[in-house]
């Protein structure tokens, strides 16, 4: 009988370190990997090296003197660790950076113009935005108000939107729930999961927010220290103990059946 072969994921980070000023070093033989068309989670506490982890995806350690020192990342089975960022952009990748970045002084509407890709015509482009008014029919609403009048859920919607008019095929978010009251966490995690599920595109949600994110990714990891402590399904990281108890509240019993790395978390300060 034949063996099932393994699709090649969409990115794949192997042992990364990252130093800032060529002093600090900020991730530490980070490895992690993004199955095609799957939404996967990069989960841990301020200052873990969540973001961090992200600016090395997209290349925009650079702008903050930083740099990988070590390791690879590759994108659909190409090389990019020292690929400058826009042909990053160019060959399908998406950062969506913390803090809900929109132009202000613009409308929603033309927010999305402005985020086209160069050489995008018109029709492709009001296809792309009919397209993300339908998942998020609060900017329709709003297309034509001033975007910094928009509320944080609104602005977190046009960050996203931005995103998604350059048909990217790996969508990174940092903190999208970041200030945002549940109710509108759920929303756009919901809108988010539909995105996947629809166009088959590729997610990496870094979230301190791990009860939200683990509802709706296939697998997670756990970052702290600069370190990958845990990794494993949604299901198996929610019934974990230290998850639980550090992340979600609380819980008992732990199944580590879907577990592929763990450490007790006595370790994970060392």
């Amino acid at each position: 009988m034949d063996k099932k072969v393994e699709a090649q994921p969409i990115l794949s980070m192997n042992s990364v370190e990252v130093l800032y000023d060529n002093v600090m070093l900020a991730i530490k033989g980070v490895s992690i990997q993004v199955p095609k068309g799957e939404m996967i989670a990069l989960l841990g506490s301020n200052g873990a090296g969540k973001s961090t982890t992200l600016k090395a995806i997209s290349g925009l350690l650079k702008a903050e003197r930083g740099r990988v020192s070590r390791g690879e990342i590759k994108f659909e089975g190409t090389d990019i660790t020292e690929m400058l960022a826009q042909k990053r952009v160019e060959m399908g990748i998406c950062h969506v950076i913390e803090g809900r970045r929109v132009f202000e002084h613009l409308t929603p509407d033309e927010n999305l113009t402005a985020a086209a890709p160069m050489g995008m015509s018109r029709s492709e482009l009001d296809g792309e935005k009919e397209k993300i008014y339908n998942y998020f029919p609060r900017l329709a609403e709003r297309s034509n108000s001033l975007s910094g009048y928009l509320s944080g859920g609104e602005q977190q919607m046009l960050a996203i939107g931005r995103a998604l008019v350059t048909q990217p095929s790996l969508l990174m978010l940092d903190e999208p729930s970041l200030g945002l009251a549940p109710f509108l966490v759920a929303e756009i995690f919901g809108i988010l999961q539909k995105i996947n599920q629809e166009e088959g595109m590729s997610v990496l949600l870094v979230e301190q927010n791990a009860l939200a994110a683990l509802e709706i990714v296939s697998e997670g990891y756990l970052i702290e220290n600069g370190r990958v402590v845990m990794n494993g399904t949604a299901a198996a990281l929610k019934s974990n103990s230290d998850i639980q108890e550090f992340y979600l509240g609380g819980g008992e019993g732990t199944d580590f059946h879907n577990v592929k790395h763990y450490s007790r978390r006595k370790r994970w300060l060392s």
